[in-house]
């Protein structure tokens, strides 16, 4: 028997925003496997609780929150041969994944490592770049906009040039990066056409114009909507 490697998308946090698909894997998975960080519970375990078997053999994926680099390499190594092994023993694993697991997801290493010798199937989930749209209600782009994905880690010269050139952006991983991302807005008047979400559709969401934000520390899962394209809507 040919076990299988589930990779689910569990959404941006609300339970009720899980498909379906991953309900019935994730509902019936004697393994399963997420990311957590060494210093506190795990998010995508959190969104799924309710619905894991209590007697589910768990795997948590410790990976340390630091702004220096760590040895992510051996972290997913490590994992893999974890999984690996109940994989060759016939038995099923599902790896819980915030959002999507292939946008910008830790599920992309783990798939990295094992494709080419495992089945491996993908549940796409609703994504925090959707979510964040839908609680600030307005749309992400139209027509021929061009849409960009731009990680607010970059530098700020090459923020700056991507903002130039699109016509539509969604800045994420803001965390940290907050007042440097602010400033580049300001300086391209753009803030009165950005949105500012943090942990979409969950009951702490925040949501305003980014103008008037107010935000002291900004959350990891946090993101800034960027309009500038030809239609009217409005922050």
């Amino acid at each position: 028997m040919t076990a299988t490697l589930y990779g689910l998308g569990v959404g941006p946090g609300d339970p009720e925003l899980m498909t379906l698909k991953a309900h019935r894997i994730l509902s019936t998975a004697k393994i399963i496997a997420y990311p957590a960080p060494d210093t506190g519970p795990s998010f995508a375990r959190e969104i799924v609780n309710e619905y894991i078997r209590e007697d589910a053999t768990e795997i948590p994926i410790i990976i340390p929150m630091r702004t220096q680099r760590f040895p992510a390499l051996e972290i997913y190594d490590e994992a893999a041969r974890t999984i690996a092994h109940h994989l060759d023993c016939g038995e099923d694993v599902a790896v819980l994944c915030e959002g999507d697991p292939f946008f910008y997801g830790s599920f992309m290493y783990l798939f990295a490592r094992l494709n080419t010798q495992y089945r491996i199937e993908i549940v796409p989930g609703v994504s925090s770049l959707m979510a964040c749209a839908a609680e600030f209600g307005r749309p992400l782009a139209a027509r021929n906009d061009v849409l960009t994905i731009i990680p607010a880690p970059l530098a700020a010269d090459q923020i700056k040039r991507q903002l130039e050139k699109t016509d539509a952006a969604a800045i994420i991983k803001i965390g940290r990066h907050y007042d440097k991302v602010c400033s580049i807005l300001d300086e391209l008047g753009l803030l009165e056409r950005a949105g500012y979400v943090e942990r979409a559709s969950l009951p702490n969401q925040k949501i305003a114009r980014l103008s008037h934000a107010n935000i002291d520390k900004a959350p990891y899962f946090s993101m800034i909507l960027v309009y500038r394209g030809g239609e009217t809507w409005m922050c």
